[in-house]
């Protein structure tokens, strides 16, 4: 697993130098598999499945500016000055996955969306701190959303982190909203060894969403701008072990 964040993380830097206007979503795709590929890894998005058919198709997730995720690339989105991305990947190396997220800002834009961005990755850090041997799911999940909050943004509520190992998706679920009491999720113990991915989404406006025709890309229903951070991290008997940064 450390093979395969690696490999994310270096996809996510060379992210970084590519944002920039007039760049296509399907040219940073196009990069990000050479770069999986050539490391004998596999692009742990494409190809897959949603409910049994339209399976995924791209090595990325590119969602731009209300676009909360799975925005499918294409060589007709083309980056303009002022958009936000979030740029998802997974990558499977030797059968274990990596998976993380940067939201990036491309040429100039407001201060109130850099405001979004620094509280979006604050509180995936907030997340990440809390996710210690001995803590609970709960306490990783209300520093997420506290910071976020605090911050005078919103957290997703349909759309949430999860466990990560063989499998992209595994237990135990990880929200970014806690909820009312009795209606909050299992408060799974935290121990050493486990490997979660961590991923706020934070909303400029309310929280809900609706899926756009392609049947993939989740976009705010009141068009207010989104961002979205992500890291897959291990907990360990210290500080919790961040698997996809370089």
């Amino acid at each position: 697993m450390r093979q395969a964040g690696r490999i994310v993380a270096e996809v996510l830097a060379t992210m970084r130098e590519m944002g920039r206007p007039g760049v296509s979503t399907a040219e940073l795709d196009a990069v990000a598999e050479d770069i999986i590929t050539r490391q004998q890894a596999i692009p742990a998005f494409k190809g897959y499945p949603h409910n049994g058919q339209n399976d995924f198709p791209a090595s990325i997730c590119a969602s731009i500016n209300e676009e909360i995720v799975h925005g499918i690339p294409s060589p007709h989105r083309i980056l303009k000055d002022g958009d936000i991305i979030s740029i998802d990947v997974g990558a499977i190396y030797e059968g274990f996955h990596g998976d993380a997220a940067i939201t990036l800002l491309i040429g100039k834009t407001d201060k109130e969306t850099q405001r979004l961005l620094e509280a979006t990755e604050g509180a995936l850090m907030a997340g990440i701190a809390q996710a210690r041997e001995h803590n609970h799911l709960w306490n990783v999940i209300r520093a997420i959303q506290s910071h976020a909050e605090r911050s005078g943004f919103n957290v997703l509520r349909e759309y949430q982190g999860h466990g990560i190992g063989r499998h992209m998706h595994e237990k135990p679920d990880v929200p970014n909203f806690l909820g009312p009491r009795g209606r909050r999720p299992k408060n799974y113990p935290l121990e050493s060894g486990m490997t979660i991915a961590l991923e706020p989404m934070v909303v400029a406006g309310d929280w809900r969403t609706r899926v756009l025709d392609d049947g993939w890309t989740v976009v705010t229903a009141d068009g207010n701008r989104s961002a979205h951070f992500e890291h897959t991290i291990a907990i360990t008997n210290g500080e919790p072990e961040i698997l996809t940064r370089l």
